[in-house]
């Protein structure tokens, strides 16, 4: 009886990993066949996409196409800026959505049920409803800056970071994960004599390593990928991001290996430093459960 059971055991796991690595091959396959394209011609590229030679390093490989997509597009300077936005973003967003959260849970004050509820009824609300308002309120506002008082938001960082520091989605994580934190740390502090901020930066934010790696993880994707509003305050090519710069390479003549490096040089490097940062954040999420 013990060797059937081991057996079923293991014929368990043996078919626990093969579906691992069946949903890991469907995954990998796409940004194989994206690398691998970007190294050769448009022919060749055709030609391959029939068959396996697709992803596999066959054929003419060169890095003309990633020569050429820096002819054809200033793919650095798109890269710079979103970089820039999507950094600064996910910073203040979880430095405003975590003061925000725990305002909501621990600060007793009328009237947050009513606005928390207000605060997720904005999350069925699709962008694409608010974007002309939101684009002539941007047109509109006020700034100062070295050359003094202007109007208008437009061809700016800021219009693509202030309208998504805070959200509601990101506040609700931070609420959710605060009401299962130990309130009589809470209470113990405010005893000792401790203020609001110093709970918060001493106490709740050391304790929040998990949350703020998922809000930053889901911060990070939705900036790093957005589109349209760019596209609609941005006219110039110094403030244009990533998938902005994508329509460069769908212009007249499309040339498909310079799409395909195009799209590897603004994906590849974005996952492997998400692989290099997932030790540290399942680090932290461990480190910091240890500690709660």
């Amino acid at each position: 009886m013990a060797m059937i059971a081991a057996d079923n055991r293991g014929l368990r796991l043996a078919t626990r990993y093969a579906v691992l690595v069946l949903i890991a091959v469907i995954f990998v396959f796409p940004l194989v066949f994206m690398v691998m394209s970007s190294f050769k011609p448009d022919q060749q590229l055709l030609q391959d996409a029939s068959n396996l030679r697709a992803f596999l390093p066959v054929g003419d490989i060169s890095l003309q196409n990633y020569t050429a997509a820096f002819q054809r597009a200033p793919v650095a300077t798109f890269v710079f800026n979103s970089v820039f936005v999507t950094g600064v973003t996910v910073i203040l967003s979880l430095l405003l959505c975590s003061a925000a959260g725990f305002a909501f849970v621990f600060v007793n004050w009328k009237g947050r049920g009513v606005l928390l509820s207000l605060l997720l009824a904005t999350l069925i609300v699709p962008f694409e409803t608010i974007a002309i308002p939101l684009l002539l309120l941007a047109s509109k506002l006020p700034w100062i800056g070295l050359d003094g008082l202007t109007w208008g938001w437009l061809n700016s960082y800021r219009v693509q970071i202030v309208p998504f520091i805070a959200d509601g989605l990101t506040v609700f994580l931070f609420v959710q994960y605060f009401k299962d934190l130990p309130g009589e740390l809470i209470e113990a502090a405010r005893v000792e004599g401790a203020s609001w901020f110093q709970i918060y930066r001493r106490i709740v934010m050391p304790l929040s390593g998990p949350i703020l790696a998922t809000a930053a993880i889901l911060k990070f994707l939705v900036m790093y990928n957005q589109y349209l509003w760019p596209l609609m305050v941005t006219q110039e090519e110094g403030y244009r991001p990533v998938m902005v710069g994508l329509q460069y390479f769908f212009q007249l003549n499309v040339a498909w290996g310079e799409v395909m490096a195009y799209l590897s040089m603004i994906t590849v490097p974005v996952l492997a430093f998400y692989l290099y940062l997932q030790k540290a954040f399942i680090a932290s999420i461990a480190s910091t459960g240890v500690k709660g």
